[in-house]
C-alpha cells in the first residue's frame, strides 16, 4: 500500500504547488454561481420556489468536483506524453495500486476544490439547513469525487493523444453535468429527461448535497448513496482494467 499513499501524495502535492491552477478552477464555478445564482434569483421567487442561490449552491459544488475529479483521471495523457506514466507502469507494482492512488489522489483534490467552492458559497450568501449535517456533506462529495476520478481514469487510459479531449468534453461531461439537476428541479420533467436524470450518476450526487444542504430532495438519502456507492465500485474496476490494457 506504500505506492497506493505515494501517489495520492503526489497528486496532492502538485495540486498544492500549483496556485494558478487552484484560482484559474475556481473561475467556472464562481460564474455559474454569480451569474445564475443572483441572475435567476428574481425569476425562482417568483415561480414560489424561494431562494435559487440556496437552490443552486449544491449543484455548483457537484459540478466543481465533477470536473476537477474527470480531468485528474485525463491527466494521464499529461503524464503519457512526458514520460513519467512509462516509468510508473515499468515498476514492479501492481498496476491496479497505481490507478487507486491516482484515482484517491484526484479524488481528494476534487474533494478540496467543492470546499473551497462550499466556503464561496457561505460568503455569497449561501446558508446550509442543518450544520450538524456538514460533515455528511463532505462525505458525499468525496464518493462524488472517487466516482468521476475512476471515470476519468478509464477515459484517460483509452485515449492516445489530447484529439478526442473535446470530445470527451462536450458529449460525455457536459451533458452528466447539464442532466444532474444542478440547475433546475428534476420534478415535471418529461419522460426522456426523466430517463436521463436517472441514468446518470451526478443526479444522485447533487440531490444528496442539496438534501443535506439546503433541505430539498428528489431522491431518497439512501438512494443516493447506495447508487453512487455501486457506481463508484463498477467504475473503479471499469477504470482498473482499463489502466491494465495501456500499451508502453
Amino acid at each position: 500500500m506504500q505506492v497506493v499513499y505515494i501517489l495520492w501524495l503526489r497528486e496532492l502535492k502538485k495540486y498544492l504547488r500549483s496556485r494558478a491552477q487552484i484560482v484559474a478552477s475556481l473561475g467556472t464555478p464562481l460564474m455559474y454561481l454569480g451569474v445564475l445564482g443572483f441572475g435567476l434569483g428574481p425569476v425562482f421567487r417568483r415561480a414560489g420556489e424561494g431562494s435559487y442561490l440556496q437552490f443552486v449552491a449544491p449543484g455548483v459544488i457537484g459540478m466543481t468536483v465533477l470536473f476537477t475529479s474527470v480531468f485528474s483521471g485525463i491527466a494521464l495523457l499529461f503524464d503519457r506524453q512526458f514520460g513519467f506514466l512509462k516509468e510508473t507502469l515499468v515498476s514492479p507494482v501492481p498496476r491496479i495500486r497505481i490507478m487507486i492512488g491516482r484515482t484517491l489522489g484526484g479524488a481528494t483534490v476534487a474533494t478540496i476544490q467543492g470546499t473551497l467552492i462550499f466556503v464561496v458559497c457561505l460568503i455569497a450568501g449561501f446558508r446550509p439547513t442543518h450544520l450538524a449535517l456538514i460533515p455528511l456533506g463532505f462525505l458525499f462529495m468525496l464518493l462524488i469525487a472517487i466516482v468521476f476520478a475512476a471515470f476519468g481514469t478509464a477515459l484517460g487510459s483509452g485515449l492516445q493523444d489530447m484529439q478526442g479531449f473535446q470530445l470527451i468534453m462536450n458529449f460525455m461531461v457536459l451533458p452528466i453535468y447539464f442532466l444532474s439537476g444542478a440547475l433546475y428541479p428534476l420534478d415535471n420533467l418529461s419522460k426522456p429527461m426523466v430517463v436521463a436524470t436517472h441514468l446518470d450518476p451526478l443526479s444522485y450526487g447533487v440531490d444528496a448535497l442539496r438534501n443535506i444542504l439546503s433541505g430539498v430532495q428528489h431522491f431518497h438519502l439512501a438512494t443516493d448513496l447506495a447508487l453512487l456507492s455501486g457506481v463508484a465500485v463498477l467504475f473503479l474496476g471499469l477504470g482498473a482494467w482499463m489502466f491494465s490494457r495501456i500499451q508502453l
